[in-house]
C-alpha cells in the first residue's frame, strides 16, 4: 500500500529537525490528546456498562421476573396449574406487598411490607444468600427480616421489638386508626443494594395478610425465569391465559431508568467523541505547518520524478501514524485504567479524603467496570477515521504545489 520511499520520507518527518521544535511540540500535543480521548472514552464507556450490568444483576437479584397481579379476581390453582404445564424452568411464589410505616422508639419511617413463604425455592434462595444476622429458622409468625440499612439507620437489631403500621384503617372508640401490630426480628439481610436494604420488610404470609385486614385472593404470583432477558415474550403468553390479571415484567419497572441510561450513555459517547476531534485538529495544524515548510524539498521530489500522489501518501502516512500509535496507546491506556478503576477510585479516596463513588447515591459499593469489546472496537475505528480524515485534508494540498514557484528562488 505504501511504499519504500513513501514510509521513508513519512519517518524523516516524524523526525523533525531542530529548527523545527514547534512542529514537534504540535505533534506530541496530537498524540497526547488523541490518546487521552480514547482513553477517557473506553473508561467511561466501561464503567457506564459496568453500572447497567450491575444494576440489572442487582435488579433481576431482588425483583421477580414476571409478577402477575389478582386485580381483584382471585388466582387459583387450576391457573397456577396451566402456567406450570406451559412453560418449563420456571418457579413461581405466591406474595403480598403493601406500604406502610415502621416504629421505633420515637423514629419512623415508611417502608414496603412484603409477606412471602420462606420455604418457597426462590424466596428460600434469597433469604438464604443475603441474611447476615440472626436465624432463617425462627423467621415464623409475628417475626419479620429487616434490611441492614432500615437496622442501621433505626438502631435495631436481631430480637429487637417493633411497631409495624399499615395504610389500612380500622375502627376504634377513638374513632379510625390505622392498623398496627407489634413484631420481633428474626433476622437481617444485606443485598449491596442501599435502596432495597432501607426500605424492604419481609414478613410471613400470615402477617401480612392480617395486618392488611385482606385475604388469600388478593396474593400475587411472582415468576422467575431462568433466561430474565426473555420476560417479555412469557408475558404474551399469560396475558392470552388470563386476561383479568394486570401483568408485568421486571423490565417494564424499570422501563424509564434504563432509557435514561441508555440515553445518558450514547450523550456521554458523542461529548467525549469530540476530544478526539479537537485532537485531530492538531493534526491538521501540524501537518499544513509541515507541508509549508517542506515546499522545497517536495519541489525537488517532483523534479526527481515522484508523483504527487506518492507524496500526498507519504504525508498522509506521517499524520495516520501519530494518529494510529496515539490510539493504540490510548486503548492500552484505557483498559489498563478500566481494569483498576475500584483501586484507583480508592486511593484516590483516601487521599483527596471525598467520597467519589457514594453508595447511597449510586445504590452499589463499588465503582463498576465492564471492558466490552465491541465498544473497544468502535472507538478504535472511530479514531482511526478521524486520524485518517485530518491527515488527508491538509495533504492533498501537495497536488495544488506549482513546483517552479516553489524553486524559482532557490
Amino acid at each position: 500500500m505504501f511504499t519504500k520511499v513513501e514510509r521513508l520520507i513519512s519517518s524523516r518527518n516524524l523526525r523533525p529537525k531542530k529548527k523545527e521544535g514547534f512542529l514537534k511540540i504540535i505533534s506530541i500535543f496530537s498524540f497526547l490528546g488523541i490518546m487521552l480521548g480514547v482513553a477517557i472514552l473506553i473508561i467511561v464507556m466501561s464503567v457506564m456498562n459496568g453500572f447497567k450490568s450491575e444494576l440489572t444483576n442487582k435488579i433481576l437479584g431482588l425483583n421477580p421476573h414476571i409478577v402477575i397481579e389478582s386485580n381483584g379476581f382471585n388466582i387459583d390453582n387450576e391457573y397456577i396449574t396451566k402456567i406450570e404445564n406451559n412453560f418449563e424452568d420456571i418457579s413461581i411464589s405466591k406474595t403480598f406487598s403493601g406500604e406502610g410505616v415502621i416504629i421505633n422508639n420515637d423514629q419512623a419511617k415508611g417502608i414496603i411490607f412484603k409477606g412471602v413463604n420462606s420455604e418457597e425455592k426462590k424466596i428460600k434462595e434469597f433469604l438464604e444468600n443475603n441474611i447476615v444476622n440472626g436465624d432463617l429458622k425462627k423467621f415464623t409468625k409475628n417475626r419479620v427480616i429487616i434490611g441492614s440499612e432500615l437496622a442501621f439507620n433505626l438502631n435495631l437489631n436481631v430480637g429487637d421489638r417493633i411497631n409495624l403500621m399499615s395504610s389500612v384503617f380500622v375502627t376504634t372508640p377513638l374513632g379510625s386508626l390505622p392498623k398496627q401490630e407489634n413484631f420481633h426480628i428474626a433476622g437481617i439481610f444485606n443485598t449491596g443494594f442501599v435502596e432495597f436494604d432501607q426500605n424492604i420488610i419481609f414478613l410471613t404470609m400470615e402477617d401480612a395478610l392480617s395486618i392488611f385486614d385482606s385475604d388469600a385472593k388478593n396474593q400475587n404470583l411472582e415468576i422467575y425465569l431462568k433466561n430474565p432477558l426473555e420476560a417479555n415474550v412469557y408475558k404474551k403468553h399469560l396475558e392470552k391465559f388470563n386476561p383479568n390479571y394486570f401483568i408485568y415484567t421486571w423490565s417494564d419497572l424499570n422501563k424509564s431508568f434504563f432509557s435514561a441510561l441508555k440515553v445518558e450513555r450514547n450523550v456521554m459517547f458523542i461529548i467525549l467523541t469530540l476530544i478526539i476531534i479537537v485532537a485531530a485538529f492538531n493534526i491538521i495544524s501540524g501537518l499544513t505547518i509541515l507541508i509549508k515548510n517542506k515546499t522545497k524539498e517536495i519541489a525537488i521530489l517532483k523534479t526527481l520524478g515522484l508523483n504527487n500522489t506518492s507524496i500526498k501518501k507519504s504525508f498522509f502516512l506521517t499524520g495516520f501514524t501519530i494518529g494510529f500509535c496515539a490510539t493504540i496507546s490510548g486503548i492500552i491506556l484505557g483498559v489498563i485504567f478500566s481494569s483498576n478503576i475500584e483501586k484507583i477510585r480508592i486511593f484516590f479516596s483516601t487521599i483527596l479524603k471525598l467520597e467519589i463513588f457514594p453508595s447511597d447515591i449510586y445504590f452499589l459499593e463499588e465503582l463498576p467496570s465492564e471492558i466490552n469489546l465491541y465498544s473497544i472496537f468502535i472507538i478504535f475505528i472511530l479514531s482511526l477515521l478521524v486520524s485518517a480524515i485530518a491527515s488527508y485534508i491538509p495533504a492533498r494540498q501537495i497536488s495544488k504545489m506549482k513546483t517552479f514557484r516553489a524553486l524559482k528562488y532557490e
